[in-house]
């Protein structure tokens, strides 16, 4: 009798144990998604955020089935390694790298965890794909690559009479340096030229801004890392010596930019959640194109116009999604 009851006992264990396992909780595998960010700034943290919100929304909830971890390079480039050496080490099932440096740093560490990169003006450049197509290895993303002749009809529209256009730009940037290439022959196309300042650190943002005081029309600022983790430093420049900011980041112009046509970082980062979320489903990464962000928004800061010695035309502000006062 005893012996029936143990049997019972043990197939009654059995069967619950099965059922357990058979259950929709135990077959919803756990996924893990590391983030790294070169650093951080109001657009790269929009852009973090916009990935975080987007895998909720499809319903990978962190702490649940989803193990999330973030961490910033804060603008440390051997520190980006480091991260992205981690996240290989805790096998991962996707790295999302945020900006051009920590997008190299992962694809240097890893040719077989899924890397989807976000706010990369060039990958192609960047090496870390060869064409905006489906990859074939483990990289693809979302690029923030603006055209460039609607940033100059911004400034233009802005400040009329400018003919000479200041730009300070990290040298050790892939992202900077293509869009300093790049812009210096579209200026030229509109009889403009292209005035360089470079500012291989953060602290010497300040200091190259100021090299342009007397050369310039009106300065512009790409994403560049450096630039835009000091913003604050450039708008003083641009406030004492009256010469207008013109930035390709809408974060930037809440910080003190005059204006900026530029891509929208939350919506960027869904966009990568959307290819995250095709990732921890089982498809490819290298049969997955890469992106540009779809989204731009034009901002203008009437306060700063003013500060920065410029008046805002009628037509310029009908244009406008939103208005700083």
């Amino acid at each position: 009798m005893k012996q029936m009851l143990s049997r019972r006992v043990v197939m009654s264990s059995v069967a619950l144990a099965c059922a357990v396992l058979m259950s929709p909780v135990a077959l919803a595998q756990t996924k893990s998604v590391g983030i790294t960010a070169y650093v951080d700034h109001p657009a790269l943290d929009a852009a973090r955020k916009g990935v975080e919100d987007e895998l909720k929304a499809l319903g990978w909830e962190s702490g649940k089935n989803l193990k999330l971890q973030y961490q910033s390079a804060q603008g440390n480039a051997a520190t980006t390694g480091q991260i992205a050496k981690k996240f290989v080490g805790d096998k991962v099932d996707a790295i999302v790298a945020i900006a051009t440096p920590s997008a190299q740093a992962a694809a240097a560490a890893t040719r077989s965890i899924p890397l989807v990169y976000a706010a990369v003006t060039d990958p192609v450049a960047a090496k870390l794909v060869k064409g905006m197509g489906p990859s074939g290895t483990n990289v693809t993303g979302v690029s923030d690559a603006l055209p460039l002749a609607p940033q100059i009809e911004l400034i233009k529209k802005i400040k009329p009479s400018a003919k000479k256009v200041g730009m300070v730009y990290s040298p050790g940037e892939v992202n900077s340096t293509i869009v300093v290439k790049e812009l210096k022959a579209e200026l030229a196309k509109h009889g403009m030229t292209l005035v360089e300042a470079a500012a291989p650190r953060t602290v010497d943002v300040g200091s190259a801004a100021k090299s342009l005081v007397g050369k310039v029309d009106v300065i512009y600022t790409s994403t560049d890392n450096n630039v835009v983790s000091t913003y604050e430093s450039m708008v003083a420049v641009a406030r004492d010596a009256k010469i207008p900011l013109v930035a390709s980041d809408p974060d930037s112009v809440k910080r003190g930019a005059v204006a900026a046509l530029g891509m929208n970082y939350y919506d960027m980062g869904r966009q990568a959640g959307k290819i995250v979320n095709r990732i921890l489903k089982g498809e490819k990464v290298g049969a997955i194109a890469s992106e540009v962000g779809n989204k731009t928004t034009l901002v203008l800061n009437e306060t700063a116009a003013g500060q920065q010695g410029v008046t805002l035309s009628d037509a310029l502000r009908k244009e406008a999604e939103e208005i700083i006062k």
